[in-house]
């Protein structure tokens, strides 16, 4: 990369840096930090939702920071790491001169500002996708070992961010097709590849819980135009506020005439177009589509430079969408100034209520791995979030959390106010109600296993298995079973209890790491008559029934 930059750049990027250091230290973290945060306890190399980079780069600012700065250090690293990055990509010699230009372009955009600083898994994200396109662009002029190395070590860099890093890859192979005839293209991929070996081992070692959560076994909803489709193009204008007729007016006057534009072309229309057919599947959410902020910075950035128009809109709206961003920004510290509540506001006052009533006493939170880790994270108490069928599986579905808990008394928080011990208001006004559990004890890692397909008739007998993964036995008097009857969207219509038997009706416990297996009848559902899936749950010591199977399909 160049060395030599204008003085204003370093300015203007130190600006920028300096700015999100400061609101990551006074910004209260947002509840998917919290969650983020909680897998860097324990480094792995994968977890429930996301490969592991993210926890990589919360374990790091951890190193140089205690409290929120600990959790977004390296976010502000990376986000201004990548304007350099995309910079340097920019070859057209006219730049220098649009120096101020290029950051209210960049700084304008309304998601590229908040992942500035926030932590997700979608700043490293951003950052190894321009990378890539710098590599991409410097291969492509000379191709050799050392570029196809680095290629394939970026790649995997992209990979370790989010899953739907598959698209940009994609995407940027497909406008070159030629580069199956390369074989530093061909050894970028295995160094990718072999750079990947450690998390599909662990997909492996966990049973593809992650890709067949995304995959399969996600509740959808039928399709709805207005929350779906219409929805996706609403969040194509507001990926970059103001400035969204003239943003989309230069992709549209792009033309590919050289490789590496051709790339950045296929890279914005790929993800438009791929997210667009899935607006017909599932609703789209904004940050799913940030990635096309990095080539479309260099897009536009070219075509303002060409554009009297173009330059002086962009201008003048970036700067309105700059000025409405800080004050949102501000509003993120400081209550009053905020237009809405949002989710940085009242949870320390409300962590502070809940330890002045009970301590060091463990928490158990009722289908919120929202809560429980933004909990952890200001009191320091260990908590756990124990998920129902009425919720999903996640980070705490799969990790040591639950033994944390076991046999303490432990203050159970959810959003019920039967029966409630406690009760502890936000400042938005929302309640939450605490019950004290003297012996807590749970068994959310017991997996129920149907045969798929299965033959289901109401009154039919059936068969399933009951596996025990914890290292002790368990007593079977303290478990209840049901079966949950699903729509084709997976959405659960019916919860029935059910009453299986043993061949051997003297067992009375099952031993650790050891499989029984009972025999059932489906019962007459009430509302869902021909269910599409099915899922056996377990309820444990009179807690809610857990998510303890898959969902399997019906014949």
């Amino acid at each position: 990369m160049k060395s030599k930059l204008p003085r204003i750049f370093i300015i203007l990027l130190g600006i920028g840096f300096l700015i999100n250091l400061l609101q990551s230290y006074f910004t209260p973290l947002i509840f998917d930090e919290a969650y983020y945060w909680h897998y860097a306890q324990k480094l792995s190399w994968g977890y429930f939702d996301h490969p592991p980079l993210v926890a990589l780069l919360i374990k790091i600012s951890s190193f140089f920071f205690d409290g929120e700065l600990g959790v977004r250090f390296m976010s502000c690293v990376l986000s201004t790491a990548t304007l350099f990055i995309l910079w340097s990509t920019i070859d057209n010699p006219k730049k220098k001169d649009y120096v101020v230009h290029f950051f209210i372009l960049a700084y304008s955009m309304t998601l590229l500002n908040a992942y500035g600083f926030f932590t997700l898994p979608d700043t490293p994200l951003l950052f190894f996708t321009a990378l890539l396109l710098y590599v991409y662009k410097r291969f492509l002029e000379k191709p050799s070992l050392l570029w196809g190395i680095i290629m394939g070590i970026t790649m995997a860099g992209l990979m370790y961010s989010k899953y739907h890093a598959a698209l940009v890859i994609i995407f940027i192979l497909l406008s070159n097709i030629k580069l199956v005839f390369n074989k530093y293209a061909w050894l970028s991929v295995f160094v990718a590849l072999l750079c990947y070996v450690p998390h599909f081992i662990w997909l492996s070692q966990n049973d593809y819980v992650t890709i067949n959560y995304h995959l399969f076994d996600r509740p959808n909803d039928p399709y709805n135009f207005k929350k779906y489709t219409l929805g996706y193009f609403v969040n194509l204008v507001a990926l970059f506020g103001l400035t969204f007729p003239w943003v989309y007016w230069g992709l549209f006057k792009a033309k590919a005439q050289d490789k590496f534009t051709k790339a950045l072309l296929f890279l914005v229309y790929g993800v438009l177009i791929f997210f667009f057919i899935s607006s017909f599947n599932r609703r789209i959410q904004t940050q799913w589509i940030i990635v096309i902020s990095i080539p479309l910075i260099i897009i536009v950035f070219r075509f303002m430079m060409e554009n009297e128009i173009a330059k002086k809109w962009i201008y003048r709206m970036g700067l309105v969408n700059i000025a409405i961003i800080l004050y949102l920004r501000i509003g993120l510290v400081y209550e009053p100034m905020s237009p809405i509540y949002y989710e940085t506001h009242g949870n320390i006052g409300l962590v502070k209520d809940v330890a002045k009533k009970i301590g060091n006493m463990p928490l158990v939170f009722e289908n919120s791995y929202r809560n429980a880790p933004i909990f952890e994270f200001y009191s320091g108490n260990n908590t756990y979030s124990l998920n129902n069928e009425s919720y999903r599986l996640n980070q705490y579905s799969i990790d040591d959390s639950e033994s944390k808990v076991q046999h303490q008394k432990i203050l159970y928080l959810s959003g019920r106010a039967t029966d409630a011990d406690e009760i502890f208001t936000k400042d938005d006004g929302s309640k939450m109600y605490g019950k004290y559990i003297d012996n807590f004890e749970s068994f959310r890692k017991l997996k129920t296993l149907l045969e798929e397909p299965v033959d289901f008739k109401a009154g039919q007998e059936q068969i399933f298995q009951l596996y025990n993964p914890y290292d002790f036995d368990i007593d079977l008097n303290k478990l209840q079973f049901n079966v949950a009857y699903m729509t084709d969207f997976k959405i659960v219509k019916d919860r029935l209890p059910i009453k299986p038997k043993l061949n051997n009706p003297t067992i009375t416990s099952i031993g650790a790491k050891d499989t029984l297996t009972y025999t059932f009848k489906f019962p007459e559902p009430r509302e869902l008559k021909d269910p599409t899936y099915v899922r056996i749950g377990i309820m444990e010591n009179k807690l809610n029934y857990g998510i303890n199977g898959k969902n399997t399909k019906v014949k």
